[in-house]
């Protein structure tokens, strides 16, 4: 059964919840989930609904306005809603690392996430074989300093010509520029694979292994102008110890980076994120 999914945010104050809830049975809505947050420090107040559509009076092309002078303008809200029956179509760029790349591929073929692959984006040829398994197309943009400008418009097409709602970076080894990411604002989900804030950049396993770490891990996060540095969406860790050489973090890593990854693709796909300032609520 189609469903409708409504993220809402707003200064906190009372009623916010019988007047969303109150709107939603009035017009036949059956609410199937609901979840809720206060940041109390800055008085916001976070939510995410979903009710069945079956029998719902407010047709879609008229929902944003009818909500909006209903409930929404009255409590400064800002809202986005969305439905389950639109699949979101995800971009995926990888350099040549698989680890990443074979575990998103598999689970989207086990239609683990309901999405769509339209393209898939490298700097390397080296994974278009496999990409050719899963019949996803596989367009080969090798970047150097001399040409990202020119390159990264030819990225931008393609995701604009596939009609492309988010990216996932999967252990692609380039640094977007600021205009790239300006397109797609907390749309561009990266792993890295450290427990971030710690080591961030390049090679985080070779700057623990120096360091000394007793455990390592990995960070799924949003991507924004500074480096590794957005708003972060997974985390895990795992143990290790002084036994350990730098491939064996890398080894011990990958399990880590994959599922911390999926659940980030998990999350954005299933509307279960808010984003603000530079920290995300995930209503899991």
């Amino acid at each position: 059964m189609s469903k409708a999914i409504m993220l809402i945010h707003c200064p906190d104050e009372k009623g916010i919840v019988l007047s969303v809830t109150e709107f939603i049975f009035r017009n036949k809505g059956n609410i199937v989930d609901l979840d809720q947050h206060v940041d109390l420090q800055k008085k916001i107040f976070f939510m995410r609904v979903e009710w069945e559509l079956e029998g719902f009076n407010i047709p879609r092309l008229e929902f944003k306005k009818i909500f909006f002078e209903e409930v929404a303008k009255s409590f400064q809200m800002t809202f986005k809603v969305h439905y389950s029956d639109v699949p979101m179509k995800m971009a995926l760029m990888v350099s040549k690392m698989d680890h990443c790349f074979n575990d998103i591929l598999s689970r989207y073929k086990s239609g683990e996430w309901n999405i769509e692959i339209p393209l898939i984006i490298s700097n390397h040829l080296k994974l278009e074989e496999s990409a050719g398994r899963y019949g996803i197309p596989y367009f080969y943009i090798p970047i150097s300093k001399e040409n990202k400008s020119a390159q990264e418009l030819k990225q931008l097409k393609l995701l604009v010509d596939n009609k492309i709602d988010f990216i996932v970076l999967s252990r692609y080894m380039q640094i977007l520029s600021d205009k790239f990411v300006g397109n797609y604002p907390n749309q561009i989900i990266n792993i890295h694979h450290s427990f971030l804030p710690a080591f961030p950049g390049a090679k985080p396993y070779h700057s623990a292994h120096e360091r000394g770490v007793k455990i390592i891990g990995a960070t799924s996060h949003y991507v924004t102008a500074d480096l590794d540095a957005g708003p972060i969406i997974d985390q895990n860790v795992l143990p290790v110890s002084h036994r350990d050489t730098v491939p064996d973090l890398v080894r011990k890593g990958r399990d880590v980076e994959k599922a911390v990854l999926s659940r980030a693709i998990w999350y954005h796909t299933n509307r279960r994120i808010l984003s603000y300032e530079n920290r995300t609520v995930i209503f899991a």
